[in-house]
């Protein structure tokens, strides 16, 4: 029996940028500020990086693609890729017949 994985859990935009600003404004470690508010500390110094790298657009999306979303970007990928490896056999077929012909 395999063991279903809990889904990801999720923080508001407001939540994020209150978590980063008590990390940055309170000078107490950013170990005690994220078990106060039941994160990892990584999880901090991930939000405070994205908020200066990116400003006020960061954490604008949901996070990550669903697993569903995910497995069919990759499907299609895979079609994607051997659908232009046969446009490539196909252009050499035609190469080589069109020079037969001659």
């Amino acid at each position: 029996m395999t063991k279903k994985r809990k889904p990801y859990k999720t923080y508001t935009k407001e939540f994020k940028l209150e978590a980063v600003r008590m990390m940055q404004e309170s000078g107490r470690p950013a170990n005690e500020i994220a078990m106060e508010l039941g994160i990892r500390r990584n999880q901090l110094y991930k939000w405070a990086e994205q908020l200066e790298s990116n400003g006020e657009s960061a954490f604008k999306g949901r996070g990550r693609p669903k697993k569903e979303d995910q497995a069919e970007l990759t499907t299609l990928k895979q079609e994607n890729d051997r659908l232009r490896e046969e446009v490539e056999i196909l252009k050499k077929a035609a190469a080589y017949f069109a020079r037969e012909l001659k």
